[in-house]
């Protein structure tokens, strides 16, 4: 069997963690989204005139 090497995380540093963890994720998530609708707005309509 393999020994345990590794840290081991008391219960309140794994909560630190994963609320950090899902902190991040919706920032990223935000900016995903912030990103999508400013190349909305900067294309704009006009998208569905262009040429095909």
């Amino acid at each position: 069997m393999m020994a345990e090497n590794g840290i081991r995380l008391t219960e309140e540093e794994q909560k630190r963690r994963r609320n950090r963890s899902v902190a991040l994720g919706l920032v990223l998530g935000a900016l995903v989204v912030l990103f999508f609708w400013v190349t909305v707005a900067k294309i704009g309509a006009n998208i569905f005139k262009r040429p095909m």
